[in-house]
């Protein structure tokens, strides 16, 4: 019997989940496994998609929905609803339960990559369903963060606070991207913070895993930064979402 799984989001074609599922289900003999791409307008469009495609069994979810998803399901995962974000659907008939394996994944290669000492800190750029997923890693790991976000009052900081302060990135030697600036196809853009204020001694982390070094892990290399991209956190992400899946898929 055909079992369909996907990805929902605004803008879906720069990413790598469908040939990631794909050789995946190659691999493990699942022919009658399908990973396809849902792109959507508006998160109320989840409605139809789900009533034309009765053989779906899971869903990824990415910007901008993570948060806005949360309507529409008929249960959520306790830590999903403690981060306030879902990036994975269990689909079962008409009912939808959501599950977060963003925070999880950040974790595990954050503690793989970063040497955490005893005054770590972290600046965390962006405040979406993304960045909610990395606060919750960071609070598990107990490294103090501070949020910066582009609207007054979202965050700690506004970006036009970090340029008057240059002292909070001196201090916060940990910087993570949690934006879609810089993703494929708009490769020229990045947060817009004084990039000369980074040293050999920060370590920079970008969620956007296409391309796998966008202009914001270029310029932090430029000034002698650790880089890690969001690859292997998609990759462990994505385990833990087949998981979920196969509780009613397999």
């Amino acid at each position: 019997m055909e079992k369909k799984f996907g990805l929902i989001g605004l803008t879906v074609s720069h990413s790598f989940s469908k040939n990631y599922f794909d050789e995946k289900f190659f691999r493990e003999g699942l022919r009658d496994y399908h990973y396809d791409l849902y792109p959507l307008s508006k998160i109320e469009e989840l409605t139809k998609l789900l009533a034309d495609n009765p053989e779906l069994c899971g869903l990824n979810v990415t910007i901008p929905y993570k948060e806005s998803v949360l309507p529409f399901l008929s249960d959520i995962d306790p830590a999903a609803r403690r981060i306030g974000a879902v990036n994975v659907i269990r689909v079962q008939g008409s009912q939808l339960k959501g599950y977060n394996t963003d925070s999880d994944a950040f974790c595990e290669t954050l503690e793989r990559w970063y040497p955490i000492t005893a005054d770590s800190n972290a600046i965390v750029l962006g405040t979406g369903g993304s960045s909610k997923a990395v606060q919750e890693a960071l609070r598990k790991l107990k490294i103090p963060y501070k949020t910066v976000s582009r609207e007054k009052g979202k965050g700690d900081f506004t970006y036009e606070d970090l340029e008057k302060n240059p002292a909070v990135l001196g201090h916060a030697k940990l910087l993570i991207n949690t934006t879609p600036l810089g993703m494929s196809p708009n490769t020229a853009a990045m947060p817009p913070i004084k990039y000369d204020q980074l040293t050999p001694e920060h370590y920079v982390y970008d969620l956007i895993y296409n391309p796998a070094r966008t202009m914001f892990l270029q310029k932090a290399e430029m000034h002698g930064a650790t880089i890690k991209n969001g690859l292997e956190m998609l990759q462990i992400q994505a385990e833990k979402a087949w998981v979920i899946w196969n509780e009613q898929a397999g």
